[in-house]
């Protein structure tokens, strides 16, 4: 799929509204105006794989299959997209649930890395039995054929509200886009949990035929380990977040290594990891 023709609101089959309209009261004072306001739709998705019920999010209904995909791929569960032999949608009374078929020589990382998750939206390590389970035995990353120009870097900053239609809508979504190396946003997912939005990107990305090791990952949202991890297991070169990163975060970033940003906002961003792979623009 070109980039062009790349459709965020689109919906695949299995998927529901992204929102709905709603009665609500708005209160400004001693002024109380009765409205309706869009809605960010929150649905149960539960993911089982091979009949083994494994995970259950909570997700907005839309880019479903790039949801299972992305989140099987960034648990270790496959490792390509040609790990999937299918891939059905069903929908339930409480939600959906995403049978999806699995070679069986990959059904021993599905019991390595069993969970239940089960709670708060965009859940990121709860269900995991241990803390040896939390961080993963990833390869190095290997650096950019050139670094990445801070102009790059702002333009695609400077893309991704515009290209967020749920979150203008409703202000209650993430996303995660892809900027190739100029920084031109090529596809975005929203999502109300930051860690489906990115999964979402990460499960289209593996059909598409880009280095995930020369472009970089732009979020709306702080940036988590498990978001680093995501991001380091699909081999993405740089992670750039709107809002802070956290200690552990940090620490992944400068291991993998790759170059993670923080508070990048209003033409400017804060350095955590590989300044190097930066190439920074004198300005008058």
């Amino acid at each position: 799929m070109h980039p062009a023709d790349f459709n965020p609101m689109a919906d695949y089959p299995g998927d529901g509204a992204a929102h709905q309209l709603g009665a609500i009261v708005r209160i400004h004072g001693p002024q109380a105006v009765a409205a309706q306001d869009a809605i960010a739709c929150e649905q149960a998705v539960a993911l089982e794989y091979n009949g083994i019920a494994h995970a259950t999010l909570l997700a907005s209904p839309l880019h479903i299959r790039e949801l299972a995909l992305g989140f099987s791929f960034t648990e270790g569960i496959i490792r390509s997209a040609a790990d999937v032999l299918d891939m059905d949608i069903d929908t339930t009374p409480l939600g959906l649930v995403v049978h999806v078929t699995i070679l069986g020589s990959r059904l021993h990382a599905l019991k390595q890395r069993r969970r239940h998750l089960a709670g708060s939206t965009g859940c990121g390590l709860c269900g995991v039995e241990g803390l040896a389970q939390v961080p993963r035995d990833l390869p190095r990353l290997p650096p950019p054929l050139r670094p990445w120009r801070q102009a790059a870097v702002e333009r695609a900053l400077g893309q991704l509200r515009e290209r967020q239609p749920l979150h203008n809508l409703t202000g209650a979504t993430h996303a995660a886009a892809w900027a190739d190396a100029d920084g031109a946003l090529a596809w975005i997912f929203e999502d109300v949990g930051r860690h489906n939005a990115l999964d979402k990107l990460i499960g289209h990305l593996l059909s598409q035929p880009v280095d995930r090791s020369q472009g970089f990952v732009v979020i709306s949202s702080r940036a988590s380990f498990e978001m680093v991890q995501k991001a380091h297991a699909a081999g993405i070169g740089a992670l750039i977040a709107v809002s802070a990163p956290t200690s552990l975060a940090v620490q992944l970033a400068q291991a993998a290594p790759m170059m993670l940003a923080g508070f990048a906002r209003d033409g400017r961003f804060t350095l955590y990891s590989c300044p190097a792979y930066l190439e920074q623009e004198s300005r008058p």
